[in-house]
């Protein structure tokens, strides 16, 4: 679950058609209200544009002119470069900010206020609290392809943000308002298949964030008669996924993600399947980041496919552990707590010699690297282990490692926590919070190269089991975060 970089011409392309059109049909009406901008924002601009934002926020005249105004800023908006993008940000978010000596008047007020003088004075502060800027952004939602373009916007807001702290609260603004009109009550689940339109399915392609399609192909075999995959859509965007999964239906917890993307593996029969396998979740649009539905899609599925499907009795995951590696190598005293018996480091040092020596006298262009040294142990050992390249095609080593990095990923995935005791691995809090448990971790379930970098090719199977769905969410929203887990991954996490 990742969130792709966006640029100005495939985030906007769509949202600039649309857009274009608006202002066609409205503009020729209300002449006064198009007008061009250089495409860096030069500082002769800056003052005609000022204008045409106080004109938005005055809300003159009825809701076609609204229309009209929002269409030619959008419009205005499009023709930028990106520095004059961010410039044209900059001056909404810096000239319409909220009023703050205005802020301190009302607060004085509601203070003073008694009996039936204090609603009035409340709702003035509230209104006052509002920066007058959100009222430019909410003119967009009037317009075809209008919301699209504002969670297009965001994307970029997220972005630029940490450079210019005047461009935080205008990102903010937006996020509350798409907070509000993304509401999962809003959202409509669709199945997605092979009939779908092409653009749809190109979305699909472009939009994966866990394990790439590789082709037309991969993603029929992705929607073939043992495959499912449902997606949120918003009425505003009705041909924009907002997330999707994709479902394998299978017989017993899947372990091993190549298998179940495995284009030559025969189909399966649904009606035969016991389990169903989510493999893969991707969040299609970045401008919505930090609005979360996902818990909710994993629940409408089940509902879908408990009705569809009444065979199936197990729900589970197939999941990346995207954190693992990287904490590891950022911490390898932490790494190190979990020690290596005599006869692990034994046989990891055995056959990791055995196998560089056999690279240097095949003398197979891999990298020369030296033998370790006998007297390292503990996580030293494992990751000059698992620096050697293809060191999962090594028999011998890759059994070695297995009993030891399951530990350490069991230890990872259960003890440790960030900030406020939470899982310190994404999807991990993801999947917790939604109510899932900790089921089983899998050997090697994910040999691509990014699973080799990301968890040293270990998976998890996050168990959904609807009667234990809210008590387990309830665990771990409390104070102190109690993660549910299997008792295996338990065993394996103690220190």
């Amino acid at each position: 679950m990742t969130e792709s970089s966006l640029t100005q011409p495939s985030v906007f392309n769509r949202a600039w058609s649309q857009i274009s059109r608006t202002v066609r049909e409205i503009g020729p009406r209300k002449r006064g209200f198009e007008f061009s901008l250089k495409s860096e924002l030069p500082k002769a601009d800056e003052d005609r544009l000022i204008a045409a934002f106080q004109e938005c926020i005055d809300h003159r005249g009825g809701e076609v002119q609204a229309r009209a105004r929002a269409a030619a800023l959008g419009q205005a908006f499009l023709g930028l470069n990106e520095d004059g993008r961010r410039r044209f940000v900059e001056l909404l978010a810096e000239r319409f900010d909220v009023d703050h000596a205005a802020v301190d008047v009302a607060i004085e007020a509601v203070k003073a206020a008694d009996g039936d003088q204090r609603g009035a004075a409340e709702a003035n502060l509230r209104a006052t609290l509002e920066a007058p800027r959100t009222r430019v952004l909410t003119q967009f939602n009037g317009l075809p392809e209008g919301v699209k373009f504002l969670v297009d916007l965001r994307a970029e807001l997220l972005g630029w943000q940490r450079e210019t702290p005047a461009i935080k609260g205008l990102q903010e603004d937006l996020r509350r308002l798409l907070a509000n009109w993304f509401d999962v009550g809003f959202l409509e689940l669709r199945q997605i298949d092979w009939s779908a339109s092409a653009a749809l399915l190109e979305k699909l392609i472009l939009y994966e964030a866990v394990h790439r399609i590789r082709s037309w192909d991969d993603l029929k075999n992705r929607l073939d008669s043992d495959r499912r995959c449902y997606a949120f859509f918003h009425p505003r965007m009705p041909d924009e996924p907002l997330i999707f999964v994709e479902v394998a239906l299978v017989t017993g917890i899947a372990g091993d993600v190549g298998e179940l993307l495995n284009q030559d593996q025969p189909a399966d029969v649904p009606r035969q399947a016991d389990t169903a396998i989510f493999y893969s979740i991707s969040n299609a649009q970045a401008g919505l980041a930090g609005i979360s539905f996902g818990d909710f899609l994993i629940k409408r599925v089940v509902g879908a496919l408990s009705a569809e499907l009444p065979n199936l009795k197990t729900f589970a995951t197939l999941s990346p552990i995207p954190g693992f590696m990287a904490w590891a190598n950022r911490s390898p005293d932490e790494a190190a707590e979990t020690k290596l018996s005599d006869d692990e480091n034994t046989a990891i040092l055995a056959s990791l010699t055995a196998a560089i020596t056999s690279r240097q006298a095949d003398d197979d262009n891999d990298p020369a690297l030296a033998p370790p040294a006998e007297d390292i142990a503990d996580w030293p050992l494992i990751a000059a282990a698992l620096s050697l390249p293809r060191w999962q095609d090594e028999g011998a080593l890759a059994a070695a490692l297995e009993a030891p990095l399951g530990r350490l990923a069991a230890d990872y995935l259960y003890n440790r926590k960030r900030g406020n005791d939470r899982c310190l691995d994404p999807v991990g809090h993801f999947h917790l919070s939604n109510g899932a448990r900790m089921e089983r971790l899998n050997w090697l379930g994910d040999r691509s190269g990014n699973g080799l970098r990301q968890s040293a090719g270990m998976m998890i199977n996050y168990l959904y089991k609807l009667s234990e769905i809210d008590e387990n969410h309830e665990s771990y929203a409390a104070p102190d975060r109690r993660i549910v887990a299997s008792s295996t991954i338990k065993s394996a996490a103690k220190r």
